[in-house]
């Protein structure tokens, strides 16, 4: 949208989400401050009545921020010039940016920081019914390749160069997994503080289905024999109910064994490798590249984690060499094009990835790792106050309601 047909509220709501909260009563409120005003303001005008901001920081910061959105709407007026359009066929509002602009991660962060990224929760919602679809499927496909696994007697294990030379460790499946979930918890940890938490979520719920989407398509067309004569792995067959009552099972345990779910056949290519490998790419994405410690720490997981998949000869190490190279290459394409825009100057890739587009043609370059206490601007007395007052209601009901009692027994 043209930042200069911003109404008074929309305004309001962008201070907001750059942490003036302070100001936005002061500036929409008192003065109906719009977005054709706001791109007027000077650091003389925050700075002298009527305004009179008073702390220098705030007023650097806030003056930095309006010459973002300044720049935005110039940008935004050379989009619709040039004939770009955004996700309901709108000039979108991206910046355009000079070649060199990439060189450096942290200068596209901080020139991002002046940027309104949006959390578009319907694009979310369908991100997460893309996940549960996904992964449901990919239950149901592991209990399909289970019908069709090779006799272990006709066909024994095929030769690989890890597993005929690393003795088995029983432990080291489960280690692997808690592995993962360590990543997992992470991960989870950076969502919850993250600014832009919900564009991170879809991103993870789009490329997390993908991978699974295309690991479904792998392990149908070609089943491997079972890697290890220890892995008790026979071919079952179910009735349809079957099928869907042990798809459930796998999708509510996420397909662990410390959950108790055992599979068998899903080897092409392996899931535990695929999720520790963007767990940590997630983790050293949406994190502060000085963050060192974490960053080597959460490598450490993942090749850790890919080496107790294979000491556990659960899987073929070509099972696991095709993962992290599928699920790395998948998430670095997609960032790639995410952060540079390149797929505006694209119309194959818009076609040929229209989800692709539909997630991301609003966000207007690479994502910042800002953080902030979560609901720290949410304001709950409104809540608060109808709370209290159903509370009072039911009292005085009840009170109501006893003084009643008493006197019908009196009578």
């Amino acid at each position: 949208m043209e930042v200069s047909r911003w109404s008074c509220e929309e305004v309001k709501s962008w201070l907001l989400d750059k942490g003036f909260t302070q100001y936005a009563e002061l500036l929409c409120d008192v003065h109906e401050v719009d977005g054709e005003v706001i791109l007027t303001l000077t650091e003389e005008d925050l700075k002298t009545p009527p305004l009179q901001i008073t702390k220098l920081a705030h007023i650097k910061k806030l003056h930095n921020c309006i010459q973002h959105l300044v720049q935005e709407n110039n940008n935004y007026h050379e989009k619709l010039k040039n004939g770009t359009k955004g996700c309901d066929g709108s000039a979108a509002l991206m910046n355009a940016r000079s070649e060199n602009d990439y060189d450096s991660d942290m200068d596209s962060e901080i020139e991002n920081r002046g940027k309104r990224f949006q959390p578009e929760f319907k694009k979310l919602l369908a991100g997460c019914v893309y996940a549960f679809f996904a992964s449901w499927f990919t239950a149901f496909v592991m209990v399909l390749v289970h019908e069709r696994v090779p006799d272990m007697a006709k066909y024994p294990p095929l030769p690989d160069v890890f597993l005929d030379n690393v003795p088995l460790m029983p432990f080291a499946f489960k280690a692997a997994e808690i592995c993962g979930l360590t990543l997992c918890l992470i991960w989870m940890t950076i969502l919850v503080f993250h600014r832009h938490r919900f564009i991170l979520l879809r991103r993870f719920f789009s490329i997390t289905s993908t991978i699974f989407l295309l690991r479904s398509v792998t392990m149908f067309v070609t089943s491997l024999s079972v890697p290890g004569t220890h892995l008790e792995c026979e071919a079952s067959t179910y009735t349809m109910a079957g099928r869907i009552e042990r798809a459930t099972h796998i999708v509510m345990g996420l397909g662990m064994s410390l959950t108790g779910v055992q599979t068998c056949g899903d080897y092409m290519f392996s899931g535990h490798t695929a999720y520790l490998t963007l767990f940590n790419h997630f983790i050293t994405e949406y994190t502060p590249s000085r963050f060192h410690h974490l960053h080597i720490a959460s490598w450490v997981l993942n090749l850790f984690g890919i080496f107790f998949v294979l000491a556990a000869h659960e899987h073929y190490s070509i099972d696991v060499v095709t993962a992290f190279y599928i699920t790395s290459r998948i998430f670095l394409y997609y960032h790639m094009l995410a952060n540079t825009q390149s797929y505006w100057r694209s119309r194959r890739i818009r076609y040929l990835f229209p989800m692709f587009s539909f997630f991301e043609c609003n966000v207007p370059g690479k994502v910042p790792n800002e953080y902030e206490i979560p609901f720290a601007n949410v304001d709950f007395r409104p809540a608060l106050k109808y709370l209290q007052s159903m509370l009072n209601k039911d009292e005085e009901e009840g009170t109501t309601t006893s003084s009643c009692s008493s006197r019908s027994k009196e009578s």
